[in-house]
């Protein structure tokens, strides 16, 4: 990935961090690779586990961000939060999985929309 793309999508990463631990959310992982991709974000939500994507995207040319949520890519962050959690042994604890989608315009104008517990691409 190009260096700015990589650097564009870590500062969306911080934003939806912060905007998570506002709301309570404790982070505990960040960037993991797993065989089915990275997965953004780990969080504890009380008792669950939550696994985050986060979209984030300068202009609505092709859609806003939650539109990259295909049902493959739905797919694939399911099984790396399956993953993740047998090489822990975690299963104890429910887990989710949720979007942060983040529209930074041009001008400088951010505004952020948080997709918990999202079942399917369809929920947007």
């Amino acid at each position: 990935m190009p260096h700015e793309r990589r650097l564009f999508g870590n500062h969306g990463e911080q934003l939806a961090a912060a905007f998570l631990q506002k709301k309570g959310m404790r982070v505990l992982f960040r960037q993991h690779r797993t065989p089915f991709g990275e997965i953004d974000l780990i969080c504890l939500d009380h008792e669950s586990y939550v696994f985050v994507e986060v979209k984030t995207r300068r202009t609505p040319i092709y859609g806003p961000p939650q539109a990259s949520i295909t049902p493959r890519k739905f797919r694939h962050m399911a099984a790396a939060a399956q993953i993740f959690l047998a090489e822990r042994g975690w299963h104890a604890r429910p887990w989710r999985l949720d979007v942060m989608a983040i529209d930074q315009s041009v001008a400088g104008e951010t505004r952020m929309t948080h997709f918990p517990a999202i079942d399917s691409p369809a929920a947007f």
